[in-house]
C-alpha cells in the first residue's frame, strides 16, 4: 500500500473502515481461503493493525456474519424473492424459470469474489458455508420447492420430488457460472450469457427431445 493509499486509509469513517476490512477479507479468503488467511494478514493487506479488526468485529462469527451481511447487501435477497413472488401469484413458471436462471448466473458474473469464497468455505468446511446455506439457499430453496409443489397439486408440472427437481433446474446455471466466473474457462464460447439463459430456460421448460412425430 503507497503512503497516499494509507494516510487515506487513515482517515475512514467507522462504517467506511467496517466495509473496507469486509471486502479485504473476501478478497483475501477467496484466493487463500480460510485456513491460509489471518486476521494479521488482513489488517496488513487494510494498512490497519489488528486490533482495529477485533475493534469492529469482537468474534470471528460476528465478522462472518458481517461478511453475509455485506453479501446481502449488495445482491438482496428480499427483492428478488419479492419478484419471484410476483412470477408464482401469476403462475408464470416460465418467467419464473428464467429469473431463477438469470439470478445464478448474475450473482456469478457481477461477484465472482463473492461467489469463490462461499465455494472455498464449503471445500474447507469452514463455518461461514453453512451460514451461507442457512441465510441465503435454504430461503430460495424452501419457496421454490413450495411453489413446484403447488404447481404439481395443480396438474402443471410432473410429479416428483420438488428439492430434486430444484436441484435439477438450477444445476445447469450453476455448473455454467462454475465455468465460466470461477473456473475462468468459457464452456459456450459461441454463446453469450442472455443467449445461454435463454437455451436454459428453453430446455427446463420443453426439454431436450422432440415429440416422437418430429423426430427426424
Amino acid at each position: 500500500m503507497s503512503q497516499e493509499e494509507v494516510l487515506h486509509s487513515s482517515r475512514l469513517s467507522g462504517a467506511d473502515r467496517r466495509k473496507q476490512l469486509i471486502e479485504v477479507a473476501i478478497d483475501l479468503f477467496s484466493r487463500k481461503g480460510f485456513a491460509g488467511t489471518t486476521t494479521r494478514e488482513i489488517a496488513a493487506a487494510a494498512g490497519v493493525t489488528e486490533a482495529i479488526i477485533f475493534r469492529h468485529f469482537q468474534t470471528k462469527s460476528g465478522f462472518y456474519n458481517a461478511i453475509l451481511d455485506y453479501i446481502k447487501s449488495v445482491e438482496p435477497l428480499d427483492e428478488w424473492l419479492s419478484e419471484a413472488q410476483t412470477l408464482m401469484d401469476d403462475r408464470d413458471d416460465e418467467g419464473l424459470l428464467r429469473l431463477l436462471v438469470t439470478k445464478i448466473i448474475g450473482v456469478s458474473r457481477r461477484h465472482p469474489k463473492m461467489e469463490r469464497l462461499i465455494h472455498m468455505a464449503a471445500l474447507e468446511g469452514h463455518e461461514l458455508a453453512a451460514l451461507h446455506m442457512q441465510r441465503f439457499n435454504m430461503p430460495i430453496g424452501m419457496k421454490f420447492a413450495e411453489y413446484i409443489g403447488l404447481r404439481q397439486r395443480e396438474g402443471a408440472i410432473r410429479p416428483g420430488d420438488p428439492f430434486t427437481m430444484l436441484l435439477f433446474i438450477a444445476g445447469g446455471a450453476q455448473f455454467y457460472s462454475l465455468h465460466r466466473f470461477i473456473h475462468t474457462f468459457d464452456p459456450c464460447p459461441d454463446q453469450n450469457d442472455d443467449t445461454v439463459i435463454s437455451d436454459f430456460t428453453r430446455y427446463l421448460v420443453h426439454g431436450l427431445l422432440l415429440p416422437q412425430g418430429k423426430q427426424s
